[in-house]
């Protein structure tokens, strides 16, 4: 029984501390019930001591932030205005004792006190469509230390720890896979249901569910720079940072609320010696504007909406960093999208080498994959990963450097390596014998991506790649230009040939090739001045600048990728297009939504202001009105927490 008790006594105080606002509005509505229906059978003492107690249950919350607000930035809110009109009704009843005015306040009180409530949901919504998806993350990891297995919290785990998984848990840290094969769920990062099949090489990420294989992983990064942990981040900035809309609302309000009090004070003085009103009539009047003319619907318009779509996309596997960002998304008129991994799957595969006289294909590749592990591009890539399946012995690199657009420098052996465009050969003074040359040219008009290497001053040969567009591409840029967006260009840093094969098979309204990192951020700008709001798609180190210029930067299949993470405004968890027009939909839908609640607050508070000097209204029914509509409004943004 004492057990049972104490399960009671402990599901009371976390539902308390979970809904403080909600429970409080419960409690103040049973005493506004118990206080008005007392009133009602002539029982005064008792009723004039339970609504008192519902003023100050529920109106204690917005006087302490209102007091708190005056105090600390001088300022007038919304929180305060509400207390005073609920105080001056109690203190008119109590004048003329009238006591139906006491519960008039009270109602005030109550209603006031339910909007928090609703609006303290909108926010616990978001919240915990936020932590479900975050939550699937292992609080321990089974280490495998000399044939021993080991369980120990993932925050103790090191790098190079070996971390054995079996089927059906989930992963705890982020790895590359070094015994096994299985399918994972990747649905909490990327939103997409189906599984992804991943063997030895392949990266997994805490958070996901492994399927019915046995997995022994190799950790690479800390437990606190996890994907997932990235992800929390990133969605708690976005939770806590105001856009444009609502920084002005709140601004808007603290000079609003001045108004309202000095107007207010004025419908006190002036009636009476205007129009002959009675003071009673006058000052009753004077709590009814304070009420109907608080703009707590226009203050609600805004965020419940913006956080309830941050919520929305990070469902579907789409981050945005902040409000404004899902915001600006939503009124994008240029969209510039990279090349590989964007508008082509970037998986790129090595089609042909052809070695310099006096050279070998195998030594092309070798010495090009020494240089190339150390890049995360997708040519890169392609190059490291035939030269595995070749099974190459690997050549260890030295003081490699990135030449961003170009392609990268190292050293082997002692000897510097050149791996890249011609151009990058051409800088380091490398002459490029001619029937190399007209072999790269006819890959070129092919569609074909050409590597050139170099070792020790001489040209070893060239390597072509090929990549393959996206069959949802071309679908998915005609969707966008139905959508509104007036220009559609790609950005690559590919040769011409290349990039208008691809951009013929998209469908693209223009190309711009061979541009370095900092020619892509002019292109971005040009198409500013033109279009104002730009979005920037892309997925590499390449595109880093142009993410960060463009009104909107958008990084796709960004799982893993630090530099997406950390620059792009949106995340696109996956790399399917459709996410983005995902995303630009999301976003239209939160302007309309925004709009609607914003028109549907001023034009609530109009109509009462009016009725209310008419004279055709009472305190209950102002109440229910001012109230009344910051419910509704508040109700109409969580429409974005449905898919």
């Amino acid at each position: 029984m004492a057990h049972q008790y104490s399960r009671s006594t402990s599901f009371t105080k976390a539902l308390v501390k979970e809904h403080p606002n909600a429970i409080a509005a419960i409690v103040c509505g049973l005493l506004v019930f118990l206080g008005w229906l007392a009133l009602q059978l002539k029982w005064m003492g008792l009723g004039l001591l339970l609504l008192p107690a519902a003023y100050v249950i529920g109106g204690y919350e917005s006087a302490r932030e209102g007091l708190t607000t005056l105090w600390q930035e001088k300022e007038l809110d919304v929180d305060l205005l509400m207390i005073v009109a609920a105080l001056g009704a109690a203190g008119l009843g109590l004048w003329r004792q009238e006591y139906y005015l006491i519960v008039d306040g009270a109602v005030l009180i109550l209603i006031f006190a339910i909007s928090g409530a609703l609006h303290g949901v909108a926010f616990q919504s978001t919240e915990r469509d936020i932590r479900s998806l975050m939550s699937l993350s292992a609080d321990t990891a089974r280490v495998v230390l000399l044939g021993q297995e080991q369980t120990i919290p993932v925050t103790k785990l090191q790098l190079d720890d070996c971390v054995l998984v079996k089927p059906g848990e989930l992963i705890p840290i982020d790895g590359i896979i070094t015994e096994g094969y299985s399918s994972l769920n990747e649905a909490p990062l990327t939103g997409e249901s189906l599984p992804v099949e991943k063997t030895i090489g392949d990266e997994v990420f805490a958070g996901t569910l492994n399927g019915n294989g046995a997995l022994m992983l190799q950790v690479h990064k800390p437990p606190q720079s996890s994907l997932i942990q990235r992800i929390q981040q990133l969605v708690q900035q976005a939770q806590s940072e105001a856009p444009p809309s609502q920084q002005f609302i709140e601004k808007f309000e603290r000079h609003y609320a001045r108004i309202i009090i000095v107007t207010g004070l004025l419908l006190v003085i002036l009636p009476p010696w205007l129009w002959g009103w009675d003071w009673e009539t006058t000052i009753y009047r004077a709590l009814i504007f304070l009420v109907v003319a608080s703009p707590c619907a226009l203050v609600a318009a805004t965020m419940p909406a913006l956080l309830s779509g941050i919520a929305n996309g990070a469902r579907q596997g789409i981050l945005f960093k902040s409000g404004t960002q899902l915001e600006t998304i939503g009124r994008v008129k240029a969209i510039a999208f990279d090349k590989t991994g964007t508008l082509t799957t970037g998986q790129l595969q090595v089609v042909d080498t052809l070695p310099a006289p006096g050279q070998s294909k195998n030594r092309v590749l070798q010495v090009a994959a020494a240089i190339e592990i150390f890049s995360e591009h997708p040519i890169g890539q392609a190059i490291v990963r035939t030269a595995q399946q070749q099974r190459l012995e690997s050549l260890d690199a030295t003081t490699v450097q990135a030449q961003p657009g170009q392609g990268a420098i190292g050293e082997v052996d002692g000897r510097q390596v050149v791996v890249g465009k011609a151009a990058l050969l051409q800088q380091q003074l490398l002459g490029v014998p001619s029937e190399l040359c007209q072999w790269g040219d006819r890959q070129e008009e092919s569609g074909q991506t050409v590597v050139w290497v170099a070792y020790a001053g001489q040209v070893l040969g060239a390597i072509a790649l090929a990549d393959t567009v996206r069959p949802e591409a071309r679908e998915i840029v005609a969707n966008l230009k139905k959508l509104g967006i007036e220009k559609i260009v790609m950005v690559t840093g590919d040769n011409w040939r290349t990039a208008r094969k691809i951009g013929r098979e998209t469908g693209v309204d223009q190309i711009y090739a061979e541009l370095l990192p900092e020619d892509k951020v002019k292109v971005i700008q040009h198409l500013q001045q033109q279009y104002k709001i730009v979005a920037m798609v892309g997925d590499g180190i390449n595109d880093a600048p142009a993410l960060a210029q463009a009104s909107v930067g958008i990084a796709m299949g960004a799982a893993g990728s630090n530099v997406a993470l950390e620059t792009a405004d949106v995340v696109l968890m996956t790399d399917r297009l459709k996410k983005l027009e995902q995303a630009i939909r999301l976003g239209r839908r939160s302007q309309v939504i925004v709009k609607q609640n914003i028109a549907f607050a001023l034009c609530t508070i109009i109509l009462l202001l009016l009725a209310n000097f008419a004279g055709k209204i009472a305190m209950p029914l102002g109440v229910i009105g001012h109230e009344g509509s910051t419910v509704i409004v508040t109700l109409s943004g969580l429409r974005l927490l449905r898919g």
